[in-house]
């Protein structure tokens, strides 16, 4: 008989994708499964629609909890899943017909323990196919993590739902999600596991649709103080985990790793970009705003992923009225650049549209962060006010760990590699753009 598969699936607050979801995976033409539901907690319907699943396919299970968010209920399903092999699903995502089959097909045959394949990502009506590995063979634990080194950021290793575990291997070494953080508690669980399997395959045969949208499941907010607690432990963990599987051959790989912690704590080294439509006419940067950036030690690329930093991770604090990511990216440029040639030198540098900028900027005005002063030849100047002040300081000081966590167990030469080839990097985005105009 075909194994079991337990197919686990979080859901909170997913009505009008929910269906979508639970009728692909009934509808998989594998049927030897348990599909868990974890209610974590929806109050939108989401519940009631699961309970009806329930009583038309024996077998479905729900189980409804108190709310506590996505590694927890995921948790939950593996203490109750029975199968043979785990595999994951989003609830706003959903699966092709064959997906269970393709994955336990290709466990069987090649008698490895974890299996990873291609997924489609669906962009409104877009979709495109997303993979890494073309192997066709069985490939070590060695072999395996010498892909994933390679582009470790990638969704195609980090999430769970294109592969196919061992349940087995999972409760032999009690492997869980880890519930106290929220970002890349999935990669941390994959690379555990990958610890302890043995043998991987790799499937081209897309077996997911993967659904980007806002305020999904797995897009949970956290304080700007546990994102990076929560950075810093994956950085750690990552390292030890190919200290671990190359053990004396680690110094050949040291530098990729390295690689990784840099820019992932720095959310990637990614230059600013003209807007899009940006016409000829349109004006430079003034020589006085380069000359103090490039002064301060080239903040051009720094500034740009500050606003990024911000925007991902910097959540609204406790009082009445919080700034929005934006205002705290402008305040934090202007503690370090008071004049402007306009609004629009403004927008280019954090890469907003003009009127975002103009939005922001009366806002911050409006609330006492900052004083705007123009003079008879149109130039801006910014004074930072107290409240602005605190603001700007504590982006600052976030920023400032982040940085020491890049260089962290760096050598000083090291460092002075880093430097010089993001300064190359600055120069050569900045020719090419500058030769294009």
């Amino acid at each position: 008989m075909a194994p079991l598969v337990s197919i686990i699936v979080p859901v909170y607050n997913i009505k009008k994708y929910l269906r979508r979801c639970a009728d692909s995976l009934i509808g998989q033409d594998y049927e030897n499964l348990e599909i868990l539901f974890i209610d974590d907690g929806s109050t939108d319907g989401s519940e009631s629609i699961l309970d009806e699943y329930q009583r038309q396919d024996p077998r479905v299970r729900v189980i409804h909890q108190e709310n506590a968010g996505v590694s927890a209920s995921r948790n939950r399903g593996l203490d109750l899943a029975r199968g043979e092999y785990i595999q994951f699903a989003d609830s706003d995502d959903w699966l092709p017909v064959d997906a269970t089959r393709q994955l336990v097909s290709a466990a069987q045959e090649q008698s490895c323990d974890l299996v990873i394949a291609d997924f489609y990502r669906v962009a409104g009506s877009r979709m495109s196919q997303k993979g890494d590995i073309d192997e066709d063979e069985v490939m070590t634990r060695m072999e395996f993590a010498a892909h994933m080194i390679e582009n470790p950021a990638d969704f195609y290793y980090g999430v769970l739902w294109n592969k196919l575990f061992r349940r087995s291997i999972i409760e032999r070494y009690h492997l869980r999600m880890d519930d106290e953080i929220s970002w890349c508690e999935d990669f941390l669980f994959n690379l555990e596991y990958i610890r302890y399997a043995e043998s991987f395959y790799a499937i081209q045969t897309p077996v997911y649709y993967y659904f980007k949208r806002k305020n999904s499941l797995v897009s949970q907010g956290a304080s700007l103080s546990n994102t990076i607690r929560m950075k810093i432990t994956v950085f750690d963990y990552y390292s030890a985990f190919y200290r671990d599987v190359y053990e004396d051959s680690y110094e050949d790989v040291k530098g990729k790793v390295r690689y990784f912690l840099l820019s992932a704590a720095r959310d990637g080294f990614v230059m600013p970009t003209l807007p899009v439509g940006r016409k000829k006419t349109d004006p430079e940067l003034s020589e006085q705003t380069q000359k103090v950036l490039h002064e301060k030690g080239g903040l051009w690329a720094d500034l740009y992923d500050s606003r990024r930093l911000l925007e991902e991770h910097l959540c609204p604090g406790e009082e009445e009225d919080p700034l929005t990511p934006e205002e705290n990216a402008l305040l934090l440029l202007f503690e370090r650049v008071r004049r402007y040639e306009g609004q629009r030198e403004i927008a280019e540098i954090l890469g907003l549209t003009v009127s975002r900028t103009a939005r922001a900027l009366g806002r911050l005005k409006r609330g006492d962060y900052i004083e705007i002063r123009t003079d008879t030849d149109g130039v801006i100047l910014v004074e930072l006010l107290e409240k602005g002040q605190v603001y700007a300081e504590q982006a600052g000081g976030a920023l400032k760990i982040f940085r020491a966590v890049c260089f962290r167990d760096l050598s000083d030469e090291d460092v002075k590699t880093f430097s010089a080839l993001t300064d190359r990097m600055r120069g050569s985005v900045r020719g090419e753009l500058t030769r294009k105009e």
